[in-house]
């Protein structure tokens, strides 16, 4: 039976797990309607392809003046903050879906 989680998998867990804690630290618990998460986890989603995007065409960075061309690690650590996001709204829905009995 092949194992079932790589050390980098549980590395990259660690990290996602991370950035929910930096997540909790700054907004708190955060329990919205299943629309709202998919707005944010849309957000988030869109901030990892500007990031790749301006990654491989570094001509369309707007912002490459200011702060040098981006990188795939910028890319990497947004997908940890879009798995992240996805996290915390499971973390919700289980939230709000128990029910007393």
């Amino acid at each position: 039976m092949p194992e079932l989680m790589t050390g980098a998998t549980a590395d990259v867990l660690a990290e996602i797990l991370a950035e929910r804690q930096r997540q909790d630290a700054k907004w708190g618990q955060q329990d919205h309607d299943p629309s709202t998460w998919l707005m944010v986890l849309a957000e988030e989603v869109g901030e990892a392809n500007q990031a790749v995007f301006e990654t491989l065409f570094p001509i369309y960075d707007k912002r490459a003046a200011q702060r040098g061309p981006r990188t795939l690690a910028e890319y990497r650590q947004e997908l940890i903050q879009v798995a992240a996001v996805a996290v915390a709204a499971i973390e919700s829905l289980d939230r709000q879906d128990q029910s007393p009995g």
